[in-house]
């Protein structure tokens, strides 16, 4: 490993998540649907969580849960976030649909085991955007776990011209956390049935969060 990139992985990380937590904590912030998580969890029951790829930065400070792993993918830019989220306490998995799929569905898989959640950008790494593809779906049958879609908006920030128009929030803007309802698959009903269903649970949740914005005078950035 190269020096500069020794000191990237040193340096980002850290100047990450202090920017992180100022953002969020100037943030005037409201959280839709926390007590379907909260009620889940009371059951015992660990969830998978799925959010569009764009809203990564500032869903972390937005969980509140007994813990999470979180895929990320196996490229220079996941090594950023891997240890970015390391820093706020969460692991991850490394792998991707485009690198490390397999050893990481089945990474994932033993871990729906374990006593915490899963979270996963089903529209990453590289999209369509807000198109999810099927890992999470098999992942749902699998495990038996319900996923939950979840969202972050805000009414100040800049889109980058990435291919997910990656989301960078302002500090002092309103935002708006969203938690969709669970949504159980079983292996009975087909993929294409469970692909169409999840994805307008997340469709949906995201008008609510964008509506919730909408009627406190503010447009979802």
């Amino acid at each position: 490993m190269s020096f500069k990139k020794k000191l990237l992985l040193m340096v980002v990380p850290w100047v990450g998540s202090v920017l992180i937590r100022i953002i969020y904590f100037s943030q005037r912030k409201q959280i839709l649907g926390e007590e379907v998580l909260t009620s889940e969890w009371a059951k015992g029951r660990f969830l998978i969580l799925s959010f569009w790829h764009d809203q990564l930065l500032l869903m972390i400070k937005g969980y509140r849960g007994p813990g999470a792993k979180i895929l990320i993918s196996a490229s220079t830019d996941g090594d950023l976030i891997a240890r970015t989220m390391k820093r706020f306490g969460h692991g991850t998995v490394r792998g991707s649909s485009t690198r490390g799929g397999r050893q990481a569905f089945r990474e994932l898989l033993q871990l729906a085991d374990e006593k915490f959640d899963l979270v996963v950008t089903p529209d990453g790494p590289k999209g369509p955007r807000h198109k999810l593809k099927d890992g999470v779906i098999q992942l749902a049958r699998v495990s038996g776990r319900p996923v939950v879609p979840v969202a972050y908006v805000c009414s100040r920030g800049y889109r980058f011209r990435s291919w997910d128009r990656f989301l960078f929030p302002y500090p002092f803007a309103r935002a708006v956390y969203s938690c969709g309802q669970p949504q159980f698959f079983s292996r009975d009903e087909s993929i294409d049935e469970c692909r169409l269903r999840l994805q307008a649970a997340m469709e949906d949740n995201q008008r609510q969060a964008e509506s919730w914005l909408e009627a406190q005078g503010a447009t979802a950035v």
